[in-house]
């Protein structure tokens, strides 16, 4: 049975329990969410997700 989850879920979820348990406050995460979206549009993008295409691909080739 395989497991398929969105980076942006998966991400989502991390930040909502770093809110709740480890006490990241909500501006600071809204800081990292706007650092994002400026490097989603910044000429490192390309480098960045290939980066993290190779680490799922990585990940997926794992066996159990």
């Amino acid at each position: 049975m395989a497991l398929s989850i969105s980076a942006v879920v998966l991400l989502a979820i991390i930040v909502f329990l770093l809110i709740k348990k480890s006490g990241l406050k909500a501006g600071h995460a809204i800081v990292c969410m706007l650092l994002g979206f400026y490097l989603a549009s910044s000429t490192v993008a390309p480098t960045i997700h290939e980066l993290t295409t190779n680490i799922a691909g990585m990940i997926g080739s794992i066996k159990f």
